[in-house]
């Protein structure tokens, strides 16, 4: 049968989601990294109380409600900010924008593989750069190749580490095209990337509400940036990118610092007690500043992933070099946790 489609588009694999159980489904969801606890209560309320005038009529392209909540909770001019359709549009826009054959996207590896994805639907020239065992910085390396645009996760997936910010600065005054530090997981973190955004004008930051908001099925994320280097970006976006209920729900959301961070706090500890718990178990774990874990237990990892979903425990396993021996654990409930480590207990085969 003939194809339809570009040759590039033919040889992708394309980006594979978690596993998304239907809403009611009895399982333990341990394995996208969604926040374990609802959205801010202030969120709820303009969802329950919306106007289908709202629904009627085409919503603010710039979703400048959004942006000026954004700019009083963090600081930044509203010029500065740009909304998305959750951060994968924007990423999606910034590798549309200034990527193209003969230009190099570089990131090290491994990390969010969508950045892959995307340079593979742009036709652009990949370097991927390796962490090493010890997810070490690769600075030298990451300054030599000289990109187009160099994306660092940081919090990165799926090791939780963090990137210094003073790497960042030395990387960013290097480059000569674009930096974007992905900080999708920054509320569970000690470090922000955001003064560099002052500091530099290559520099642009992604954040999203899916994680520290509890919103990732409202699906809203935002660029920081000088005006200069948005510019371009808002030429590619589309034209309505941003619905009207996700900028009256994420405005109420952006507005309650307050509860996201106690919520994230509250990560942060369970994340604490659930490294220590599978330490026990002799599971390796990595220090993380997400809110999930890397971890690497004794026996089969593609073996427990398969036997914690059979009892209704789903992880992520990510069946590739490096990370086959691995599992990547969603920080959950108290109560989710202990239950994942009752059912490792259970069967001492996952840990011994």
């Amino acid at each position: 049968m003939p194809s339809f489609f570009r040759a590039s588009v033919d040889a992708m694999t394309g980006y594979v989601p978690g596993e998304q159980p239907k809403p009611g489904t009895p399982i333990i969801k341990l394995n996208t990294n969604e926040n374990p606890y609802p959205p801010s209560p202030a969120a709820i309320a303009v969802l329950r109380s919306l106007d289908p005038e709202w629904l009627r009529r085409y919503p603010d392209p710039y979703a400048n409600d959004f942006r000026q909540a954004t700019s009083e909770a963090l600081g930044i001019p509203k010029d500065w900010i740009m909304v998305g359709n959750g951060s994968d549009d924007l990423l999606n826009v910034i590798v549309r924008a200034c990527a193209e054959p003969g230009r190099k996207v570089v990131y090290p590896m491994p990390t969010y593989v969508l950045y892959r994805t995307l340079v593979e639907m742009q036709v652009a020239d990949r370097v991927e750069i390796s962490y090493g065992d010890r997810y070490e910085f690769p600075i030298d390396e990451l300054i030599a190749a000289q990109g187009a645009i160099t994306f660092i996760a940081s919090p990165n997936s799926p090791s939780g580490h963090s990137v210094a910010l003073s790497d960042l600065r030395q990387l960013a005054a290097q480059l000569t095209g674009v930096l974007v530090v992905d900080e999708a997981y920054v509320d569970f973190a000690e470090e922000t990337a955001l003064p560099l955004v002052r500091e530099f004008e290559n520099v642009l930051i992604l954040r999203t509400l899916s994680k520290g908001y509890s919103l990732a099925g409202l699906r809203l994320g935002f660029a920081i940036a000088q005006p200069h280097l948005l510019s371009g970006l808002f030429k590619i976006k589309d034209s309505y990118n941003i619905d009207a209920i996700a900028t009256l729900v994420g405005t109420a959301a952006m507005r309650d610092q307050n509860y996201k961070n106690e919520c994230a706090e509250k990560v942060k500890q369970s994340r604490a007690k659930l490294a220590i718990d599978l330490k026990q178990l002799g599971w390796k774990v990595w220090d993380s500043q997400t809110n999930f874990l890397l971890t690497q237990p004794q026996n089969n990892a593609e073996q427990i992933y398969l036997a914690l979903k059979e009892r209704g425990i789903l992880v992520r396993y990510f069946k590739q070099p490096g990370l086959d021996d691995k599992l990547r654990i969603t920080v959950g409930t108290d109560e989710q946790n202990q239950a994942l480590i009752e059912t490792l207990i259970s069967d001492r085969s996952y840990v011994s």
